[in-house]
C-alpha cells in the first residue's frame, strides 16, 4: 500500500455550520486547504432546522473574523451588532453567503455524510510510523454511494444536535420508547409555527431543563393564551428548576436571563404544571396518545399526552470515531484538558476560559473535536468560543505555535451563575454577591497565554453546577 505524503492533503472539516465554516476560513488565511463535509443539504442545516428559534448572542458574537474578511469583498453588510438574530436569519443572513463565497463554495460538499474516520492505513492498534499517517474518513452521499476521502488532519465539527439524550433513567431509553418516536417531537419543535397544529388544543409533555425547555416552553403558554384547550406539563428530573432561571435582570446575554425569568413567572402563575424528581420509566404508545409510566416527587408517574417534546440535551456521535486514539473525559466525553473547566456536575459557575489547541488535542496528532462536539454531554457551549478553538487550531496546523497558544475572547460576564441570585428571588433577605464576582459594564478582552490555566469567559449557570441541586433533595 503507497502511503500518501500528509503534507499533500486537505484537512477536512466536518460540518459546515458556524464553527465548521470558520474553521475553513481559518485555514484558508494560513494557506492550508479545506474540505468541508456536510450532511445536509446546505451551510447550516442544523442551525435551519430550529430557524424560529432567537439566539441569546447579538450578532457581534455571532460572526466568525476570519469569515468576516472573506465575506467583505463581496459588498455582504455585517448585521446590526446588537441585534438577535433568529437560527433562519443566521444562515440566510451569515452562513450561506459565506458558503457561496468564491473561496468556501468549491471546498464545500453538501449531501455528504461522514460515517468513519481512521488513520489511512493503520486501525486503532497500529503504533509504528503512526504519525506519517493521513487519515482517512469515510462518507456516505444521498444516494448511498460510499467515498473515502483522505486527508492531512481532521476537525470534527459536526455538533450533537442530532444525538438527544434518550427520555429514560440512567442515560438509558425508557421502555418502548422507540417505539413511541412517532409522539416524540424532537428538542426545539415550531410550537408557533409550522408544528401549531401539533400542539394547539392538545397535551404536551415537557422533558428537561435547559434552555430548549425553556424556549418550548414558553412558546406553549403563548399558544395556551390562544386557545385554552392547550396543556402544558413539564418534568424535570431535578428537585429545582432555580438553575434555568437563573440571574435574570444580572444575565449579561438580557434574552437569556428573561427567558428564566419568564419562564419563573409561567410556572407560579399556573399556566403550566411542574413535575420534579421525574423518572420516565416506559412509555406505551396508543392510536392518538402516549402513556408516560414512571415516578415523581408528587408519586407514581402515570400522564396521557399527544406529544413529548425530548429537550432532554444532547451527546456526541463518537461511532464514526472508533478508530481514532481519543483522549476523552469519562463524564462528559470532552477533551480531557477541557473536561474539568465545563463539567457541568461543577461549572456551572465560574468562568469558561478562552482555550485552543492544546486542550483540544487527541494523541492522534491532527485530529481535533471542535465546537459544540468538543464539549462532548456538556451544554453550555458558545460560537464565540468554538471561533477562538478553530483559529488557534488553524495556527498549529500551520506551525505557529506561539499564535495557537495565545488564545483570546471578547466577550460579557454574566450573572446567570449565581446561585445567590436565584436563592434571592426565592427568599427575602439572602445574600446577593455571586461567585463570579460582580459583572462588569463592557466585555473584557482575555488573553491566555503558555501555560496560562484560567481565564474569564462566560459563566455557565448556578453555582457548583449540579451538586447545587442536593439542596434541593
Amino acid at each position: 500500500m503507497v502511503e500518501v505524503a500528509r503534507a499533500e492533503l486537505p484537512v477536512v472539516v466536518i460540518g459546515a455550520g458556524p464553527v465548521g465554516l470558520a474553521a475553513a476560513a481559518h485555514l484558508l488565511e494560513r494557506g492550508i486547504e479545506p474540505l468541508v463535509l456536510e450532511a445536509g443539504e446546505g451551510p447550516g442545516a442544523a442551525v435551519g432546522s430550529w430557524g424560529q428559534v432567537r439566539l441569546f448572542s447579538p450578532w457581534r458574537y455571532d460572526v466568525d473574523a476570519a469569515a468576516a474578511r472573506i465575506l467583505e469583498p463581496t459588498g455582504w453588510v455585517a448585521p446590526d451588532p446588537d441585534a438577535l438574530p433568529t437560527g433562519a436569519e443566521l444562515v440566510a443572513q451569515y452562513l450561506a453567503p459565506l458558503a457561496q463565497t468564491e473561496e468556501i463554495a468549491p471546498r464545500l460538499r453538501t449531501h455528504t455524510r461522514v460515517v468513519a474516520v481512521a488513520r489511512d492505513g493503520g486501525d486503532k492498534t497500529r503504533s509504528l510510523g503512526r504519525e506519517r499517517l493521513g487519515y482517512r474518513v469515510r462518507t456516505v452521499d444521498s444516494h448511498g454511494t460510499v467515498v473515502d476521502i483522505l486527508a492531512r488532519a481532521v476537525i470534527d465539527a459536526s455538533g450533537t444536535y442530532g444525538h438527544s439524550n434518550p427520555l429514560g433513567v440512567s442515560g438509558l431509553p425508557a421502555a418502548g420508547e422507540d417505539q413511541a418516536a412517532g409522539f416524540i417531537t424532537g428538542p426545539l419543535p415550531d410550537v408557533l409555527g409550522a408544528d401549531r397544529a401539533r400542539f394547539a388544543g392538545r397535551d404536551t409533555l415537557v422533558v428537561g431543563m435547559g434552555h430548549s425547555a425553556a424556549n418550548t416552553l414558553l412558546s406553549l403558554v403563548e399558544l395556551a393564551a390562544a386557545d385554552p384547550a392547550t396543556t402544558i406539563t413539564w418534568a424535570i428530573r431535578g428537585g429545582s428548576a432555580r438553575r434555568l432561571f437563573g440571574g435574570g435582570t444580572d444575565d449579561e446575554l438580557p434574552a437569556r436571563g428573561l427567558l428564566g425569568t419568564r419562564l419563573k413567572g409561567a410556572v407560579e402563575a399556573g399556566q403550566l404544571r411542574l413535575l420534579t424528581r421525574v423518572s420516565i420509566e416506559g412509555l406505551l404508545p396508543g392510536d392518538e396518545s402516549v402513556r408516560v409510566l414512571g415516578a415523581s416527587r408528587e408519586g407514581d408517574l402515570d400522564l396521557n399526552v399527544h406529544s413529548i417534546v425530548n429537550a432532554t440535551g444532547f451527546r456526541p456521535d463518537l461511532g464514526m470515531l472508533r478508530e481514532v486514539r481519543l483522549d476523552l473525559d469519562p463524564v462528559v466525553e470532552a477533551p480531557t484538558a477541557l473536561a474539568p473547566l465545563i463539567d457541568p456536575n461543577q461549572h456551572s459557575c465560574g468562568t469558561v476560559p478562552a482555550h485552543g489547541e492544546r486542550v483540544l488535542a487527541h494523541p492522534d496528532d491532527g485530529f481535533y473535536l471542535a465546537g459544540m462536539k468538543s464539549y462532548g454531554r456538556a451544554p453550555t457551549f458558545l460560537l464565540a468560543t468554538g471561533y477562538e478553538q478553530v483559529r488557534s487550531i488553524a495556527a498549529a496546523l500551520a506551525g505557529d505555535r506561539a499564535g495557537a497558544d495565545t488564545v483570546e475572547l471578547a466577550l460579557p460576564a454574566t450573572g446567570v451563575c449565581s446561585s445567590d441570585l436565584a436563592l434571592e428571588a426565592d427568599q427575602p433577605g439572602a445574600a446577593t454577591s455571586s461567585c463570579c464576582g460582580s459583572a462588569p459594564a463592557a466585555p473584557q478582552l482575555v488573553t491566555l497565554g503558555v501555560g496560562a490555566g484560567a481565564g474569564l469567559g462566560f459563566a455557565t449557570g448556578v453555582a457548583h453546577g449540579r451538586s447545587g441541586d442536593a439542596a434541593d433533595a
